[in-house]
């Protein structure tokens, strides 16, 4: 299990910002959107709408704006957001790399059920909002525990700490 760990902790680095050293910084960055291709990932810098690359990447090719998986894919990021510190591009990105590492154990899932699933457990919280990157690491581990996907939410939905909330006096210590 431990390697799968540090190959999730190399892609997690890998897709934040696929820039480079010091090379980079002599370069110009350059927003961009393409119709016809579909990046590997979404830099920060690229203008390509989270809901219709990540759509575009389960069906395995560029997808319309306005094709039903798009908006499908829209109203399921838009509703994680609010739950998770990470923006969609940030989401989107981090449900192709635990989708890509969930088929390559056998363990394919829909980029949706991921989002969705993992949503329902951040909203729970209200503002507190949680990392989606850390939550992919949990289901993924718990998934290769041989749990399926309504057993693996339902664990960590049950693990999942509620924060505290430093406003409640029973939190508070006395002076």
């Amino acid at each position: 299990m431990r390697p799968m760990l540090v190959i999730l902790a190399v892609l997690t680095v890998s897709a934040c910002d696929r820039g480079g050293g010091a090379d980079t910084a002599d370069q110009a960055v350059v927003a961009r959107t393409s119709e016809s291709e579909l990046p590997a990932w979404l830099a920060p810098t690229d203008g390509t709408d989270p809901a219709r690359w990540l759509a575009g990447r389960e069906a395995g090719h560029p997808l319309p704006a306005d094709a039903g998986p798009v908006r499908s894919m829209r109203t399921a990021l838009n509703a994680a957001a609010g739950g998770f510190i990470e923006d969609p591009r940030m989401i989107a990105n981090r449900t192709v790399q635990l989708g890509q590492m969930l088929a390559e154990v056998g363990k394919g899932e829909r980029y949706g059920a991921l989002i969705d699933g993992l949503g329902r457990i951040a909203a729970r919280h209200g503002r507190h909002k949680r990392l989606y990157g850390e939550m992919c690491q949990h289901y993924f581990n718990t998934r290769n525990r041989g749990l399926n996907h309504d057993a693996a939410l339902a664990d960590l939905a049950a693990h999942d700490v509620q924060p505290i909330d430093e406003s409640r006096s029973e939190n508070r210590r006395a002076p």
